[in-house]
């Protein structure tokens, strides 16, 4: 199942990504984040989605791997993969029918949100 990650790009963007090439991803408090992480498996796909500042989604990731013995702080280790040929902005998410029900507008606080395979394909090839 593919993933949108949210990050705050003053804090950690996804040129910071790419320049690490891979980070584990952490600091996450919400339960139901929570859960997704603990839940994601090596090879998983990924998009990192710009919160506050840029509002859209940047570009791709995959997960390394998952250790999630601490269920309070899974530790979900990523690799860059590649920046969108064209970034996808919350308006234009909104607008796609495809994500009416989706979480990311159910509970938009939520910092990790799973998406559906379509949902994925349309984010990197519209």
């Amino acid at each position: 199942m593919p993933f949108l990650l949210k990050t705050e790009p003053d804090k950690y963007s996804f040129d910071d990504l790419v320049r690490d090439g891979e980070t584990v991803w952490d600091g996450i408090k919400n339960p139901q984040a929570l859960i997704s992480l603990r839940g994601m498996k090596r090879g998983e796909k990924l998009v990192v989605y710009h919160s506050q500042v840029g509002k859209a989604v940047i570009g791709t990731a995959t997960v390394v791997s998952v250790d999630a013995s601490d269920p309070k702080n899974p530790q979900v280790r990523i690799k860059a993969g590649k920046r969108l040929k064209q970034e996808r902005s919350l308006a234009a998410l909104r607008d796609a029918s495809l994500f009416h029900d989706s979480l990311l507008f159910r509970q938009f606080r939520l910092s990790v949100v799973p998406l559906s395979d379509e949902q994925y394909d349309w984010l990197l090839h519209g």
